[in-house]
């Protein structure tokens, strides 16, 4: 086993538990309004049309896979993959519920595509592309899958700096963990961070007409209570980090958290920036 391939199955037990999966769940909502114009502008940028066959890698839980259904139509359709297959239960359970006919999910790797070659209309990636290990694979291989002249847009993190309700909780964890590089390693989080470095990607991958676009956003929560809620559920990087702390340890690295966020503190609610970049390249 390649060490790349070792931090795949790492990442594939860090989200694919039953916990993390039910984590994702629980902050469906918030998390949806949050990126309501973002995946939406993400299927713009796709050009994600009526009857056009989608490809959303990464999926996850789904809510953009949901989005790109709607988009498409019942004479359309989308293939949802995700390593994680208790991710994708609840993609295929909500997808289900929504009454959407036309979703299909897949659990695969995202370095082995095997799709027939030439035949999406469109291809998207949510918060999940800095996070796949020998990325070029998985770029050549959404490439390959596309029509010619069809686009893959991809909604990534930007910088740590830019992203502190993410970036701070796991740098206490992992300084805690004796770790302090390795929510900042690639892949990570913020492995795309860099406009540049998502522009290279693409190119690398051979597409073309690469943009990206940055869009910084306020993100709000109610209260502390919730802000720490919501990083437990978004992140099961930090569960991850401290497996072999004690118990007290943990409970330690937890309220170091909640101080950290304390200071986004204003008007009773947790108000803290956090921006996204969309990368988009043409076949």
């Amino acid at each position: 086993m390649t060490a790349e391939r070792h931090l795949e199955d790492q990442a594939g037990g860090t989200y694919g538990s039953a916990e993390a999966a039910m984590g994702w769940r629980r902050s469906s909502a918030a998390r949806a309004q949050l990126l309501a114009p973002l995946t939406e502008r993400m299927l713009d940028l796709a050009q994600v049309g009526v009857g056009h066959r989608v490809l959303d890698v990464a999926a996850g839980t789904g809510e953009q896979t949901l989005a790109a259904a709607r988009r498409v139509g019942p004479t359309g359709a989308v293939i949802a993959t995700d390593i994680a297959a208790q991710m994708l239960a609840l993609a295929a359970e909500a997808a289900a519920q929504a009454g959407l006919r036309n979703v299909e999910t897949r659990v695969v790797d995202a370095r082995d595509l095997d799709l027939e070659p030439e035949s999406f209309d469109a291809a998207i990636s949510r918060l999940a592309l800095m996070l796949i290990p020998e990325r070029a694979r998985a770029l050549e291989g959404i490439h390959r899958a596309l029509k010619p002249g069809k686009k893959f847009a991809a909604l990534v993190l930007a910088t740590a700096d830019e992203c502190p309700l993410i970036a701070l909780p796991m740098a206490i964890a992992a300084r805690r963990a004796g770790t302090p590089q390795a929510p900042f390693d690639d892949p990570g989080l913020f492995a795309l961070g860099d406009p540049a470095v998502l522009a290279a990607a693409y190119r690398d991958a051979g597409f073309s007409q690469v943009a990206v676009e940055a869009t910084p956003l306020q993100r709000r929560l109610p209260s502390l209570a919730v802000a720490v809620q919501t990083v437990r559920d978004l992140l099961p990087e930090i569960s991850q980090l401290l497996t072999h702390a004690t118990e007290a340890e943990r409970a330690a690295a937890w309220a170091e958290i909640e101080g950290a966020l304390r200071q986004f503190n204003s008007a009773d609610e947790i108000v803290t920036p956090q921006t996204f970049l969309i990368g988009v390249g043409t076949k």
